[in-house]
């Protein structure tokens, strides 16, 4: 997913937020007096009107936008220059042509509430307004900044990882061949040891996540599936060493790039839906099989955890 230019990462404290390197919020020269739009998500209903009577027939109900708006202001007591500083620096976050302007670009606002690790929304900054000038030489500025989260998730800052060689995929059976080894052990056995099972993830949240996965070679036919939601992803290609493909699996920004330039999404197989290849809240398992006389290939994956609330 395209972001705002990539700067490092400040730690947050409870009650801040930041987008563009800028942090707003509790203990800062920004501070917020009132936040709209934390709780759920604007609703896209699929309500179809009755043709021949009273009422509609309900249809599903998908999410929208999440729209954030964020009363606060700049407080830089006897300093005007530093609050007209702070202005253009927002302005310029808002301006960034790469979040702007490509339909794939994205703005990062990171948070953090009370009790909870920072956690990311992925969208748009919309709006950075100065709502007054009266009291600019003062050094105060009333803002009014406008933030809308194209995917309504929250996720955590910190992505997880997953590494996984073949010979370490060899025990797992893919969900469609015979009987798969269950993430439970059976009554009187003892319990599996984390350690073997390599391919075990957490979702930490409450609300299923999109991994990116990548696949590196020497490899052929690779096909990757999860043991609790029965999802497959295969790939009619082969891979020399040193050549890899990427598959990001995000519903509105799927794609699958061999060495980060070619569009290889033809070769995914029919019943491969990047888009449903989701991970599960909870705990599950990714195996993967293919062939690789060398025993050198390897996949990576990564996600964050997501939910529904800040």
């Amino acid at each position: 997913m395209t972001t705002l230019t990539k700067q490092p990462r400040i730690e947050l404290a409870p009650w801040q937020f930041e987008i563009g390197g800028i942090v707003l919020g509790n203990g800062t020269h920004i501070p917020i007096g009132n936040i709209e739009g934390l709780g759920s998500p604007a609703t896209r209903p699929q309500d179809v009107d009755n043709p021949t009577g009273d009422g509609t027939f309900p249809g599903q109900d998908f999410y929208g936008i999440r729209t954030l708006r964020f009363e606060a202001g700049i407080k830089t007591p006897g300093d005007p220059a530093m609050a007209a500083d702070l202005l253009a620096r927002l302005e310029l976050a808002l301006d960034d042509p790469g979040a702007r302007t490509r339909p794939e670009g994205r703005h990062v606002l990171r948070g953090r509430w009370p009790g909870h690790r920072t956690r990311r929304m992925y969208g748009r900054l919309r709006r950075a307004e100065a709502t007054s000038t009266t009291t600019a030489i003062n050094g105060w500025i009333p803002l009014d900044v406008e933030f809308v989260g194209t995917d309504p998730r929250w996720y955590d800052d910190e992505p997880s990882h997953l590494t996984l060689g073949l010979d370490q995929a060899t025990k797992y059976k893919s969900p469609d061949r015979t009987v798969d080894q269950a993430l439970c052990a059976p009554a009187g056995c003892d319990p599996a040891d984390p350690l073997d099972r390599p391919g075990w993830i957490t979702n930490y949240g409450n609300v299923s996540t999109w991994p990116s996965i990548r696949v590196h070679g020497p490899i052929a036919n690779p096909r990757i599936w999860n043991t609790v939601t029965g999802r497959v992803l295969e790939l009619g290609l082969s891979l020399r060493a040193g050549e890899w493909v990427e598959m990001e699996t995000r519903p509105g920004s799927c794609w699958v790039l061999r060495n980060g330039k070619v569009n290889v999404a033809n070769d995914l197989t029919p019943r491969s839906r990047l888009d449903l290849f989701a991970i599960p809240r909870g705990r599950s398992e990714i195996g993967w099989s293919g062939d690789d006389p060398t025993g050198t290939a390897r996949l990576e994956a990564s996600w964050r955890s997501a939910y529904t609330a800040l």
